[in-house]
């Protein structure tokens, strides 16, 4: 089946990296998703994927610690993902370069947005670490920011919840779920799909956030694919 979108921006959380043990790296789990990845590049489809770190460290949860070094410590945890996916795409044979935000040239390309298209063009996965690179920005507006400049026709946001819920499914089973939603309903309910940066972000640059679980990888290419599954958040619905 061809797919529906050309380039696309992938979400991978940390918590989704450490699979059902909950921390660090779950090398089953990375493989799965990267073997469904390397699948979707056959397809034809240019990946850019943007990983977080909550499987090894959050920055807000460093008491007693200044914010900024907290954040810093939080993209480190972003780039030990981001090598790990690496690794895995080329176990899998998937030709992938990693770029970060910070400079750290021995084990990674600096982020420049000109190389990035020349590695999506050619067929390489580029796996974005360190967030925007600034402390106080979450992972989730660097996805935004790195697919407006890469030019992505939407946000695929792989969660460990399949959809988004006015409330959360896990703690209240009556949880209604969204199939589709605008930004500013995000907004306005503060729904936890991204945060409000983020959203903003990708409100004003019209680019739609495809919200799923990645229970089951193969829901990547489902979604590529054109599938409806989960959430659906727009500028119109």
């Amino acid at each position: 089946m061809a797919a529906k979108y050309k380039r696309v921006l992938l979400k991978i959380s940390g918590e989704a990296m450490a699979g059902p043990q909950g921390f660090g790296l779950d090398t089953d789990t990375i493989d799965h998703i990267t073997a469904v990845i390397g699948d979707c590049v056959k397809l034809g489809v240019e990946i850019a994927v943007v990983v977080g770190g909550g499987n090894f460290w959050r920055g807000r949860t460093g008491r007693n610690m200044d914010r900024t070094r907290a954040d810093h410590m939080g993209m480190l945890a972003t780039v030990i993902n981001a090598l790990a996916l690496q690794s895995s795409l080329e176990n899998n044979n998937v030709d992938s370069r990693v770029q970060t935000a910070i400079e750290m040239r021995q084990i990674a390309e600096p982020y420049i947005r000109n190389k990035a298209i020349r590695h999506l063009e050619k067929g390489r996965v580029v796996v974005f670490g360190c967030g925007t690179g600034n402390p106080f920005f979450s992972t989730d507006t660097a996805a935004a920011l790195r697919a407006a400049e890469i030019e992505a026709e939407a946000i695929l946001l792989a969660k460990k919840v399949d959809a988004v819920y006015d409330r959360d499914p896990n703690l209240d089973p009556t949880a209604k779920k969204f199939d589709a939603l605008t930004y500013i309903d995000v907004l306005n309910r503060g729904l936890g799909v991204m945060d409000s940066t983020a959203t903003s972000l990708c409100m004003d640059n019209d680019i739609p956030i495809l919200v799923f679980g990645l229970d089951d990888p193969n829901n990547i290419r489902r979604v590529l694919e054109g599938e409806h599954i989960g959430t659906v958040v727009a500028n119109h619905i």
